[in-house]
């Protein structure tokens, strides 16, 4: 398939720039798979589609503050890292700007009262530009993080992350340190929303997947098939694995919130006998999921808008119909949604 059908437009002043007033009043386009109909709701609305027996999966993954701004120990150059991922020990594979400026053997200083720098070892993906970067610091590696990082908000989002940011760009029910990505379509998500679906009957389960930079890195080839997708590692664990096979064994829906669950569920899929099951454990994945995909665990998919030709519109285009898919981004910007993280919400059932 080529790219260029998984293009729209979308106006700029649409893609979302701060998040809703409050969480759950974003707005919520409902796409029925089975007579193709669309409704127009709020996120609140959520729970007239969800039924008892229902099996929820949401990524309980939490975003790390993983933005660092500093200077370069030598010349006093402003110099910004991003933590993409940590290797071993003290080492990260680091996004850096400008990338010319650090060479292996720089250091950078974030805190001279604190101590907190960072050694540049050498590279670790030559063609992407990372480094592999040696942090040293007094105390708790996390602590000082908190202290001194600012959350990486995506490129789209053209302002600097803000003290707000630190909780709207986390899910209400993030635990696990690891993302430098937020699993947005958990954005919408209160406590209450979610004690009032657990007292509706749906089982709420947790996966983990920490979300890499490779979310937000565009598509290069014209022919889809031939991207290479980025690996991320995703856990489930083993009483998580049991609550979703059950349900899977009494026929009950699977309702994954967002891509990164979705990705967890359907990497983790293994045949047994004449049916399909997720098997616990962590592990790296790195599935590509576009049209002609065979959809193993999950049944309906609560979701946010994507960017044009990303992986992730490839992947609810499988999930559904492109065409139909391309007309409700159609009626969305037609209805002024806002778009991308900090957006509104699709539920495609």
């Amino acid at each position: 398939m080529n790219l260029d059908e998984f293009d729209y437009e979308l106006p700029e002043e649409l893609i979302a720039q701060q998040p809703s007033e409050q969480r759950d009043a974003c707005r919520l386009m409902v796409l029925h798979r089975e007579n193709g109909s669309i409704e127009h709701r709020h996120f609140y609305d959520i729970l007239d589609y969800l039924r008892s027996g229902d099996c929820m999966v949401l990524n309980n993954s939490r975003v790390i503050p993983a933005r660092l701004f500093g200077y370069k120990e030598k010349t006093g150059a402003h110099i910004e890292l991003l933590l993409i991922k940590r290797l071993e020990n003290d080492d990260w594979e680091c996004m850096v700007r400008p990338g010319k400026r650090l060479k292996e053997g720089d250091s950078v200083i974030f805190s001279q009262e604190k101590l907190f720098r960072a050694h540049v070892m050498g590279f670790c993906d030559r063609e992407n530009g990372t480094r592999v970067i040696r942090f040293e610091y007094e105390g708790i590696f996390m602590e000082r993080l908190e202290e001194l990082g600012s959350m990486p908000l995506p490129p789209y989002i053209d302002r600097p992350a803000e003290e707000e940011d630190k909780e709207r760009y986390q899910t209400v029910y993030s635990k696990i340190d690891g993302s430098v990505a937020a699993p947005t379509a958990g954005l919408h998500f209160t406590e209450e929303l979610l004690q009032q679906a657990k007292e509706k009957g749906v089982e709420i389960v947790y996966v983990t997947l920490h979300v890499g930079i490779g979310t937000f890195r565009p598509v290069k080839v014209e022919n889809i098939e031939d991207h290479k997708m980025h690996f991320e590692e995703y856990t489930i664990s083993e009483e998580s694995a049991k609550v979703i096979n059950r349900a899977l064994e009494e026929g009950r829906r699977i309702i994954s919130v967002g891509t990164t669950s979705t990705r967890t569920l359907e990497s983790a899929a293994v045949r047994e006998g004449d049916h399909w099951k997720v098997e616990a454990g962590t592990r790296s994945t790195g599935i590509f999921i576009y049209p002609g995909y065979e959809w193993k665990i999950v049944g309906a998919l609560i979701t946010n808008f994507h960017l044009p030709k990303s992986t992730l519109i490839m992947l609810i285009s499988s999930f559904y119909n492109r065409e139909k898919i391309l007309e409700a981004y159609r009626e969305a910007v037609r209805e002024q949604y806002h778009f991308f993280s900090y957006g509104d919400a699709m539920l495609i059932e």
